[in-house]
């Protein structure tokens, strides 16, 4: 498990710490690497690896948590930050690097994972005369944004890499950035052993609402319209829940799932989204967020914990630049049929929508879809339904998703809550 610029290991079946690793934050980090913020880290072989809140990519040795070797990930002092739990391809570490809000040039780059050697590195911003430069028009795309800062997904049989990219910078000031953007706001298929791209595709094109497409990349083997299709599922911030051929990009399905979208009426036939105007109150303000989400192959149905709540642009008469203020919200663990989009039930959720008190889902292959509602309870609900089977009251935050594991063939489920880590066992 990990914390702010530390990592500990744990007995698994009695919470005994084996060892730690730590070390003083480091000067000048700004948002969630500020904060201490870290996903996770990566375990491969006789290394565990993680990311500190200055991008420093570290290997750790397994046994005993004594450093290894340590990368600086950025060539260059922008306002770089890290909170990505790294990705295992093969034999290498992929991470990825936050500081969007702030002005970076954003990145996705793979590590030799024996020495920490650098083996590609893929900008999220294009250079001039690169692909998808064009689509830039001002002085902000030298530090365009486009943070990488939430693991992606990789697929062994076709050999792809899936990455998620954040908002471009500046996030709602677009006198210096006309255009597209690209590749903010998208989702990136790559080769794994190059970081060519194969495809990508743009969730929202000259995003000026803080839309990051930085939500989890979930890959589905099914049988989706009569056909036998490998999918790519994704919950967007900005309303849309898409389903993607995952080989080739096709986009099969664009819907809103939520109930208040006031910025477009839906996703055209060429995949961009058909705008409306807009008169001052945006909805969603962030209708999903980075935390996990689920698919049953069961129901296959999907799982995403969804934020119902809408921003209004005040004047600049009445408050300061027309900035804008949350309207109050409500947040619910939703269930969508992925053949249409459609919700096949919801359930609302107890508790402040403050902050990013966001907790991920967990599914189990018993049925029992685990998650930590905002007021602080353990929840287990059935995953065809959504009828409670059980809560636990914590009396902490929960905003981190849930685990579950099994030692000598008992099974456990295990929180971070606030500062603790709670563990559950299931019976035999």
């Amino acid at each position: 498990m990990t914390g702010p610029q530390s990592a500990y290991a744990l007995d698994a079946q009695t919470g005994r710490e084996i060892w730690e690793y730590s070390r003083p934050r480091a000067q000048g980090t700004f948002g969630d690497a500020s904060l201490g913020t870290n996903r996770g880290v990566a375990i491969l072989q006789d290394k565990v690896f993680m990311v500190t809140d200055n991008a420093h990519l570290l290997a750790l040795n397994r046994t005993t948590g004594k450093l290894v070797w340590e990368v600086v990930m950025p060539d260059e002092p922008q306002h770089y930050g890290g909170t990505v739990a790294p990705l295992i391809v093969k034999d290498m570490m992929v991470a990825g690097v936050a500081g969007g809000d702030w002005g970076i040039r954003g990145f996705i780059a793979a590590y030799q994972a024996s020495t920490g050697e650098r083996v590609w590195r893929h900008w999220t911003v294009p250079a001039a005369g690169e692909p998808g430069y064009e689509t830039w028009k001002g002085t902000a795309v030298t530090y365009g944004g486009g943070g990488t800062w939430l693991t992606g997904s990789y697929d062994p049989e076709t050999d792809t890499l899936y990455w998620p990219t954040g908002n471009p910078f500046p996030d709602s000031d677009d006198r210096e950035r006309g255009g597209d953007n690209l590749y903010t706001n998208c989702i990136l298929a790559m080769e794994p052993a190059t970081g060519k791209l194969k495809w990508y595709y743009q969730f929202t094109p000259h995003d000026v609402h803080d839309w990051d497409s930085v939500v989890p990349t979930v890959l589905v083997d099914t049988r989706y319209r009569g056909r036998d299709r490998k999918l790519l599922l994704h919950a967007d911030r900005n309303g849309f829940f898409y389903v993607f051929d995952r080989t080739n990009g096709e986009l099969l399905l664009a819907k809103n799932f939520i109930q208040r979208l006031t910025w477009a009426s839906g996703i055209g036939s060429d995949g961009r989204p058909q705008r409306l105007p807009e008169d001052g109150v945006i909805c969603p303000q962030s209708a999903t967020n980075w935390n996990a989400t689920a698919f049953s192959p069961a129901t296959r149905l999907y799982y995403v914990m969804v934020t119902e709540e809408c921003s209004v642009k005040l004047s600049s008469v009445n408050w300061k630049a027309g900035r804008p203020q949350e309207e109050f919200g409500k947040r619910y663990l939703r269930a969508l049929d992925i053949e249409t989009g459609k919700v096949v039930w919801d359930n609302p959720q107890n508790g402040s929508v403050e902050g990013k008190r966001v907790a991920g889902v967990l599914l189990t292959a018993g049925g029992v879809l685990v998650y930590g509602d905002p007021s602080g309870d353990v929840v287990a609900v059935d995953e065809r339904n959504g009828k409670p089977l059980w809560n636990f009251s914590t009396g902490g935050i929960n905003k981190t998703t849930p685990m579950t594991y099994a030692v000598d063939g008992k099974q456990y489920i295990a929180f971070a809550v606030g500062a603790e880590i709670l563990c559950f066992g299931l019976p035999y």
